[in-house]
């Protein structure tokens, strides 16, 4: 059976796919090469990679001491060993003065300004198997894929209730949701949003450019671990499994005139400290050889899922999550820093005075359910979420309380010309 035949009830799979699944969960030589590239996936040349994983690679947290902290502390402009003792241990009694140093910056570089947009997910089917995500080709949920109508039914819902960005995702699957798709899908989201995000399967170069063309202002990826061994054992099939294809789609948006990139791992599939230390530094090294991109970073930890069991998740603590958002903003001032619907009210409320700089409102991750969210009326064929958000606030709610605190919503900044 292809990939493209698995989006369905796991309960009705064949024999035939149940012993496939079970050979790749129980099996490793059951699996391709995690480091080999499929067919039709473009390899660039590129340093970014070996920067950042020899970095990380060799990243001995424990090392790092109280007076190392201290003296990071008391720089004017850090720089990666400093960075490097902000994500340690040794840090996490100075919480409180690397919240105020972080606040600084903030505040230098973005004044009191928070910036309000929501996702939109337009399809959930499928083709690769990971283990720890709600949308894998194995689950047992609902699929749908958006028509043109449903999504521009969808838009306008959502531009009614005065958001000007959206984030437009769909799951990996290219024969459900190809470049075209994606691309008209695009088109439609131009009549309403004056700013265009991306969450969708890795491409190339030139689809980057096409989709940019479409009206795609930025893109993000989540690498999900930089850690390429536990890579290996979360992603068993699928063009998601190919770990250094995955790693370059930022550049490869960047090289098809991408306007900004967006980058994270999920906490709590690896060692947080690691998987932190890399995607800061895969901002680091991109944002100096190209320089007049957007840069922007995301902090999601694991959400409950069935599969506990396989990933055995590590914990990642709020205050181990502020600590990481503290390190990136004092190490990269100028990126953005984007705090989802994953976590709580509470915490999003008080990390946008520090140095969050954008969060989501009027959020759902399923699919075709935002009318049915804003009406109040059940939609029985909307398709089923990927994760279970935690604060579920209207665009309205949040506005309110980031304006309640002194801050500033900003929907958009960009004026077109």
């Amino acid at each position: 059976m292809g990939q493209n035949q698995f989006f369905v009830d796991s309960n009705k799979l064949s024999k035939d796919c149940l012993e496939r699944k079970h050979r790749l969960e129980t099996d490793p030589a059951s699996r391709t090469d995690h480091m080999e590239y499929m067919k039709g996936m473009q390899v660039i040349t590129s340093d970014i990679y070996d920067k950042v994983l020899g970095e990380m690679n060799s990243y001995e947290y424990e090392k790092y001491t109280a007076e190392d902290v201290r003296f990071a502390l008391a720089k004017e402009s850090i720089d990666v060993e400093d960075f490097k003792a902000f994500l340690s241990p040794a840090a996490e009694p100075f919480l409180e003065q690397m919240a105020q140093k972080a606040k600084i910056e903030t505040s230098k570089h973005f004044g009191n300004t928070v910036y309000i947009f929501t996702p939109l997910y337009i399809a959930n089917y499928c083709e690769n198997y990971c283990v720890y995500c709600g949308f894998n080709c194995y689950n047992d949920i609902n699929r749908k894929k958006l028509s043109f109508e449903e999504i521009e039914r969808e838009m306008k819902v959502i531009a009614d209730s005065g958001i000007e960005e959206i984030l437009m995702l769909t799951g990996e699957s290219r024969s459900m949701s190809d470049v075209k798709y994606i691309g008209e899908a695009c088109k439609l989201a131009k009549r309403y949003f004056r700013n265009i995000g991306l969450e969708i399967y890795p491409v190339n170069v030139d689809e980057y450019q096409y989709l940019h063309e479409c009206g795609a202002d930025y893109v993000t990826v989540f690498q999900e671990t930089y850690d390429s061994d536990k890579y290996e054992t979360l992603h068993l099939m699928g063009h998601k499994r190919v770990f250094p294809y995955r790693f370059d789609a930022q550049e490869r948006a960047i090289m098809g005139g991408m306007r900004g990139v967006a980058f994270s791992a999920l906490l709590g599939l690896a060692d947080f400290r690691k998987d932190a230390l890399a995607s800061a530094l895969h901002v680091y090294y991109l944002q100096r050889k190209y320089p007049h991109v957007e840069y922007s970073l995301s902090c999601p930890r694991l959400r409950p899922i069935i599969n506990n069991d396989k990933i055995n998740p590590l914990d990642v603590h709020e205050r181990q999550l502020c600590q990481v958002l503290c390190a990136y903003r004092i190490f990269l001032p100028f990126v953005g820093i984007t705090v989802s619907s994953r976590e709580s009210k509470t915490f999003r409320d008080g990390i946008v005075k520090i140095a969050a700089t954008k969060v989501s409102a009027g959020v759902s991750t399923g699919i075709g359910d935002h009318e049915s969210k804003y009406s109040g009326k059940e939609d029985k064929d909307a398709g089923d979420e990927q994760f279970e958000i935690c604060d579920a606030r209207s665009f309205e709610e949040m506005y309110k309380d980031v304006a309640s605190v002194g801050l500033q919503p900003v929907l958009n900044d960009y004026v077109y010309v």
